[in-house]
């Protein structure tokens, strides 16, 4: 009579490192995305053949800076059908990563391509000089990531609040942590509307805002959690049946 032997597939980390060497491109990929990845199994996987595994390794919150240096250079493209252009996969996951270190920032914040640049204005661990630098660049969208950083300067959320792309002033009027003098310059009601969804804006600017004549600036106003009592049960009898809707069902809340 036969015994019956158990398996044991070993620990997560050997099984890990196993599939990190499996044929099928798609089981490296979901290995080097994974947070649990031997260092070994990352280091390997960063030399994969696949650029998005190498992608997938540069995603990895636990990929070390050392790695994460050495696909800095990573030249991978996939063709974006939405932007109809090619997009370096590789290094915007690498200008993401909250583990790469300043020198690498740095290095693909000068990047030629601007969705790099972009990607790395977007990072919170990058220093206030080089954000001064991005502040101007050419590319709204690196421009739009830095109005967007939780870690950007006060003093560059004010100038960029007087930038030319209404798309960048709004994501400027939406940072928590822009000064309200800035807020109040711009009188467009797209700009208007993002000032009104701050959830730092005091209740006094959004009970002004709550009697502008657009019902998007007047919903916002109704959304908006620091939103007094008194304006959303005015709101609440707006002739806007958005506005009201949204007034009543913070009024519940």
């Amino acid at each position: 009579m036969r015994r019956k032997v158990a398996w044991d597939p070993g620990t997560p980390e050997e099984i890990l490192r196993v599939l990190a060497r499996d044929p099928v491109q798609w089981v490296r990929e979901a290995v080097a995305g994974n947070a649990k990845a031997s260092q070994d199994a990352l280091e390997r996987l960063a030399a994969d053949s696949s650029g998005f595994v190498r992608a997938a390794v540069a995603m990895n919150s636990q990929t070390p800076s050392r790695i994460l240096e050495m696909l800095a250079g990573d030249e991978m493209v996939d063709y974006d059908s939405t932007l109809q252009k090619s997009r370096y996969l590789v290094k915007e996951a690498v200008a993401r990563n909250r583990n790469v270190d300043q020198e690498t920032l740095e290095y693909l914040a000068r990047d030629f391509d601007e969705h790099v640049r972009a990607a790395a204005a977007s990072n919170p661990l990058m220093r206030a000089e080089l954000m001064s630098r991005l502040a101007k660049d050419v590319s709204w969208l690196v421009r739009n990531n830095i109005a967007q950083n939780p870690s950007t300067p006060e003093d560059l959320l004010v100038y960029l609040s007087a930038d030319r792309i209404m798309d960048v002033r709004a994501t400027v009027a939406s940072n928590p942590k822009t000064p309200q003098a800035a807020l109040a310059s711009d009188k467009s009601w797209e700009i208007r509307e993002a000032v009104a969804r701050n959830i730092n804006l005091s209740e006094n600017i959004l009970e002004e805002l709550s009697c502008h004549w657009s019902w998007r600036v007047r919903e916002a106003v109704a959304s908006n959690p620091r939103t007094s009592a008194k304006t959303l049960k005015q709101l609440a009898q707006d002739p806007d049946q958005s506005v009201q809707k949204a007034a009543k069902c913070r009024i519940k809340t």
